[in-house]
């Protein structure tokens, strides 16, 4: 595809970055909007943000180091090729998890509610970063003669090694499996957005985003043909990569809750109806 923008003298503008710091941009005013109308401080979201974001990068450099053929050594950790790769999604989800516990609680933040808030604006960022990894040429999926399967750039395989030709030399076309999540995440993000101005209960809105997210990933992983990584084995004794692993654990927990806080609001409704008519 399309890995650089332009350069300035010897120093390349990559459509991957680009597309990140809108990503985060999209997402962080978007939350912003939602937390504002729920009545949260529009300013601490920000603050919020920033931190969750630089917990987000933290954490998907670990988890590439556990994961990557290449990176598997702590001594790759501040190594500049290391720094410029996108690092592993789910372990920045996990570190921007456990930032914005913590500092919800710090700040004094429901947890429900601002969660909800930022769900959304998730999606949304997913879907647009999505489209800097399928410029860049990263997470690429398997061989493909469908009609929309794609082939990359020399300058891509430089970058992140997606293979070009075959022993042949004949082009190779792949899933484009960046588009598929980015296409997904958008529908997912109109469905939040539309979930979050009617819901019932607090934490609706996240953990539907963890039931749909879960789904997609793990389906859109049968498709990727990047290396995937082995963490403890799990992908040689379970069959599933890492991420179709965090991904069943993720939605099933997500789902289980769901359905608890939904019975729970269902009680209490009912509860308070009964004493309305009493």
């Amino acid at each position: 595809m399309f890995p650089e923008i332009f350069r300035i003298g010897n120093f390349p503008v990559h459509t991957y970055g680009v597309l990140m710091a809108l990503a985060f941009l999209a997402a962080l005013l978007f939350a912003a909007r939602l937390a504002q109308r729920d009545g949260l401080p529009r300013e601490r979201v920000y603050d919020l943000g920033l931190w969750m974001l630089l917990a987000g990068l933290v954490g998907s450099k670990i988890l590439m180091i556990w994961t990557e053929p290449g990176y598997n050594d702590w001594k790759n950790f501040f190594s500049l090729d290391f720094l410029r790769s996108g690092g592993v999604w789910y372990g920045g989800f996990i570190g921007g998890v456990i930032a914005g516990f913590l500092l919800m609680r710090f700040y004094k933040l429901p947890w429900w509610k601002t969660a909800d808030a930022f769900a959304p604006g998730i999606a949304l960022g997913q879907s647009i970063g999505r489209l800097g990894c399928f410029a860049a040429g990263c997470c690429w999926g398997k061989p493909s003669n469908l009609p929309w399967a794609c082939s990359f750039t020399e300058r891509a395989r430089e970058l992140t090694g997606v293979p070009i030709v075959d022993s042949f030399n004949r082009t190779i076309h792949l899933h484009p499996t960046q588009i598929y999540e980015s296409i997904a995440m958008i529908l997912v993000f109109v469905f939040l957005y539309r979930v979050h101005a009617k819901k019932l209960f607090s934490g609706q809105v996240v953990l539907l985003y963890g039931v749909a997210y879960g789904i997609i990933r793990f389906t859109i992983e049968i498709f990727r043909d990047d290396p995937r990584g082995d963490v403890g084995g799990l992908t040689t004794l379970t069959g599933f990569s890492t991420s179709q692993i965090i991904s069943l654990l993720v939605g099933i927990s997500s789902l289980v809750i769901l359905i608890v806080r939904w019975r729970n609001n269902n009680e209490k409704a009912s509860s308070t109806e009964k004493e309305a008519n009493a």
